[in-house]
């Protein structure tokens, strides 16, 4: 058979044919990540992480059962208003129908072949792999398919019908080649627990520049973190001296891999061709083997290569498929929807419904698209109260204004709209209609709904100022989860002051995974940059002074002291102007953040798709549970209030 397509470039099925398999063959991956950091952060850590924080006024629906969307015609009412079934499976396939229909699409060619060679997948089978599943990462099945849908918004019901399903189909369509050797195992159980290189990194763009530097960096290779902050060109490594993440076998480009296990700590590398780039390493030392066991862990890795291996043979079966198949693209074709009314892809003769793609588009994105509409409803009930409208000028006006802050402006400098609309719809992947409907009205609705309340104060400025171009504190950082390990870590550290020493801590101990590779270090500590406890212990630490530890959260952050920087030499008045500007924007989406949770707030929502009900709580209410406000009888102190 030949494969045909309706339209040449609006194609939802051909625009992008790796998207659908790479999401079957990579969830397993995202799983195991998932899990993975749940093991070495611990269970209880992972939870307390995760965790949403509870809201008196909202019902949760059970988290034991399976989702269903309830049978009823509405999804949600807002303030009396309803949001209907039908209403929001339009909106669901307006926002995903293309990719759904692709998912849709693929999915019956998958079939397709299954029954041509005669592959059953049975309900069995599929409970079996979930089954087998948690097994493996020693989760009971609730917990998993609980976690499951918690890191990725997949529910237990999806994931076995969209992703469990497929993927062994295509399993057994592909059998022989998912063959996994000795030698891969043993290659992967060294990308992964073997020993690995810290170095330092410079990258430059020009082979007499590396050339140059390489001849200094032989003279002296004390200066290469100085000469990575000047001269290298990557963004990610040159603000803190070069360092990036230990270099492991088997992961990325061989002849970086080659030239950093060839070197010995304080060596100085030659120089490596990337591409049309140049590089050059220095050793910093190596990290031993991790003493895990090989048979531990071979199933898992076993897991691990299989689903790396149906990642890369998926993609040429899928056009294996797509070749040998007859598919017509209905959906972005109006002529053909003229002709098929209701009807939007042929496969191979059988018909994909609008009604099945606007059920399955709100099957998988409904929750997410209900709360958007949500929102949408409550800035109209709360235009209509204060008595405003948003113009097509309003919508211009923000348009323009989102243009000019991301840089696309025409040679007047003035905003240009046409380019930034272009832009922001394609990289969103999105139509004119719903970039205008779920970004712009908003934004314009909430300015409306805040004009007039932001005032930029002097003190602002001064702020602004010295967070942009004051003095930073040098530090290293030792983060941990509880202060018990925070203390012992502490007191190491104390009864050895030397900055080798604090960094060997921070490679043992650290459980964030930069600063755990970096030895500790982090970007210079400013000023009125979001952290202010981190800040003022910062500042407050001078040469002598023992390591501290400060609280940010839920975790423990120990702090030694390197250094200060310069401060930048630029008086404010240069550039009063730029700040105002930026701190103008960032008071105005503060506000307007702050009038869309009191909107809100103030509103009654019944989300039945969600299971949540949202009650309006009095002021009164609301100021007694802050704190702001005694209670009118202070003898009689209700569960809540106790609790709190």
């Amino acid at each position: 058979m030949t494969r045909r397509k309706s339209t040449e470039n609006n194609s939802p099925v051909h625009q992008n044919p790796r998207r659908w398999t790479w999401m079957i063959a990579s969830m397993a991956v995202v799983l195991t990540a998932v899990l993975v950091g749940r093991q070495f952060m611990g269970a209880a850590e992972a939870e307390a992480q995760t965790a949403p924080k509870a809201d008196a006024n909202v019902k949760p629906a059970s988290a034991t059962k399976p989702y269903k969307p309830p049978q009823h015609d509405v999804m949600a009412i807002v303030n009396g208003a309803d949001i209907s079934r039908r209403d929001l499976e339009r909106a669901c396939a307006e926002r995903y129908g293309e990719e759904v229909l692709e998912a849709m699409v693929n999915k019956k060619l998958i079939q397709h072949h299954c029954q041509k060679r005669g592959i059953t997948i049975t309900q069995q089978e599929v409970e079996d792999e979930l089954d087998r599943m948690a097994q493996n990462f020693k989760l009971t099945r609730e917990l998993l398919t609980n976690l499951l849908e918690d890191k990725t918004g997949v529910t237990e019901e999806q994931y076995k019908r969209d992703i469990l399903w497929p993927t062994l189909a295509l399993r057994k369509l592909v059998a022989a080649d998912m063959v996994v050797t000795e030698e891969e195992l043993r290659k992967d159980y060294e990308s992964k627990y073997g020993e690995s290189v810290r170095v330092r990194i410079i990258v430059v763009a020009n082979g007499q520049k590396a050339q140059d530097l390489h001849k200094q960096l032989l003279a002296n290779p004390d200066d290469f973190a100085r000469l990575a902050l000047s001269d290298s060109i990557d963004v990610n490594s040159a603000p803190i001296g070069g360092l990036i993440q230990p270099i492991r076998r088997f992961v990325g480009d061989p002849g970086i891999e080659q030239a950093a296990f060839a070197l010995k700590p304080g060596q100085i590398s030659q120089i490596i061709p990337i591409g049309d780039q140049f590089a050059i390493l220095k050793c910093e030392g190596r990290n031993p083997p991790r003493e895990v066991d090989f048979n531990s862990v071979r199933t898992m890795l076993e897991e691990s290569i299989r689903d790396e291996k149906l990642r890369k043979v998926a993609n040429d079966k899928f056009k294996e498929f797509q070749d040998a198949a007859t598919i017509q693209n209905v959906f972005n074709d109006p002529q053909l929807s003229q002709r098929m009314p209701g009807v939007v892809a042929l496969v191979n003769g059988d018909k994909v419904t609008l009604e099945e793609l606007s059920k399955e588009s709100m099957l998988r994105h409904g929750p997410e698209v209900l709360n958007v509409e949500i929102g949408h409803k409550l800035l109209e009930q709360a235009l209509k109260r204060a008595g405003k409208t948003v113009s097509q000028e309003d919508l211009n006006a923000e348009i323009a204004h989102a243009a000019k802050l991301a840089g696309v402006v025409d040679e007047q400098g003035r905003p240009d709209i046409q380019r930034w609309v272009k832009q922001t719809t394609e990289e969103q992947d999105i139509s004119y209609k719903l970039y205008v409907r779920d970004s712009v009205w908003p934004s314009a609705a909430l300015k409306k709904l805040t004009a007039g309340q932001v005032q930029v104060t002097q003190e602002d400025l001064k702020k602004s100022y010295d967070a942009n171009y004051g003095v930073r504190v040098r530090c290293r950082a030792i983060v941990l989860a509880n202060m018990r390990r925070a203390q012992e870590v502490w007191e190491k550290a104390r009864a050895n002051p030397s900055m080798d020493y604090f960094g060997d801590l921070a490679a043992e101990y650290s459980i964030e995974p930069t600063s755990k590779a970096l030895r500790g270090e982090v970007p210079p500590i400013r000023l009125h940059g979001g952290q202010p406890q981190l800040e003022q212990v910062a500042f407050e630490l001078t040469e002598n002074d023992p390591p501290r530890i400060v609280q940010l959260g839920d975790k423990f952050v120990v702090l030694k002291y390197e250094g200060r920087t310069e401060p930048k030499k630029i008086e404010l008045e240069a550039v009063r102007d730029i700040l105002l500007q930026d701190i103008m924007e960032k008071k105005i989406r503060v506000a307007m953040g702050k009038r869309y949770d009191e909107i809100y707030r103030n509103a009654r929502v019944d989300n039945y798709l969600a299971g949540t009900t949202q009650a309006p709580v009095p002021d009164e209410v609301r100021q007694q549970r802050a704190g702001t406000m005694p209670r009118r009888d202070t003898a009689v102190q209700p569960a809540s209030a106790q609790r709190r």
